[in-house]
């Protein structure tokens, strides 16, 4: 009986900035044939605070260029942009899309012991509703206390994860939500992962929930329906785990802080994958 059709194009995958690169990492964790081409807009972040007509008009312009490369499928590796764009996306573009939200809602919801989930994020992704109508979607009895945290982004995009500010940003936003009882965080923002040791710290008691791992895992079930898995053909590997060419990243504006923040995101040596877009359409 001959194998399962195999299709080696990359996954493409975009984000305002380098929050996206934690989803990234997972896939390439539980998917390791996969190859990942990564777009982030590091020009024109943060998208939380854009207009809803903004970020879908970005997110297009970023589906374009992904589709662009071939890719197989997109993952919207941006809560903003999965709660803004997403349905028109779909509906527009002849490509499977998978946002981020409805893998994280479903974890935080099975993790919940007393019923009290909170949710941070943008501006944007929190004024859409998105999380609590998942959340209740699963189960309308659950109490969900948001809160739109704009501050972090900008601070992890400046690579001050580990300053005291952020320590206090972070007390300033989330001592309102212990304080409501919750028991599990859903960081809805793909940046906020990065500042999860931080949160830990401050709140031991809160199980935090990111969507990476659970929106790998829907991937990996969406590749395997749509008989889109990879056969493998990259080779080599990279020092830290990475196979030599699974990741390709492209980003608007380039600057040595994102390539140091992707490499320790990724734990990998990105010397020679990351492209300026705008260098590499004008080159």
């Amino acid at each position: 009986m001959p194998g399962a059709p195999m299709d080696d194009r990359a996954i493409g995958i975009f984000d305002s900035g380098l929050g996206g690169l934690t989803v990234s990492r997972a896939i390439l964790e539980l998917l390791p044939n996969e190859r990942i081409f990564y777009f982030g807009d590091t020009a024109r972040l943060p998208y939380g605070s854009k207009s809803p007509e903004t970020v879908l008009r970005f997110s297009e312009e970023n589906v374009r260029f992904l589709l662009g490369k071939d890719v197989k499928c997109i993952v919207i590796a941006c809560n903003t942009a999965t709660a803004i764009a997403l349905p028109q996306l779909a509906k527009q573009f002849p490509i499977p899309f998978l946002g981020v939200i409805e893998a994280g809602a479903e974890r935080a919801a099975s993790c919940t012991k007393n019923g009290r989930i909170g949710v941070i994020g943008t501006e944007r992704t929190i004024a859409s509703g998105a999380y609590s109508a998942a959340l209740r979607a699963r189960n309308p009895n659950l109490s969900v206390i948001e809160k739109a945290c704009p501050l972090l982004v900008p601070l992890i995009e400046e690579g001050w994860v580990a300053h005291e500010a952020a320590r206090l940003v972070v007390r300033e936003y989330l001592d309102p939500l212990e304080a409501a009882g919750i028991d599990t965080l859903i960081l809805g923002c793909t940046h906020y992962p990065l500042l999860a040791e931080r949160i830990r710290a401050c709140y031991p008691q809160i199980t935090l929930v990111d969507s990476a791992f659970s929106s790998a895992r829907a991937l990996s079930l969406m590749l395997r329906e749509r008989r889109l898995e990879s056969g493998g053909s990259a080779d080599g590997r990279m020092e830290a785990g990475l196979r030599r060419g699974a990741i390709t990243v492209w980003v608007s504006d380039y600057s040595a802080t994102f390539h140091k923040m992707a490499e320790g995101i990724l734990q990998s040596s990105l010397d020679g994958v990351i492209f300026s877009m705008d260098a590499e359409m004008n080159g």
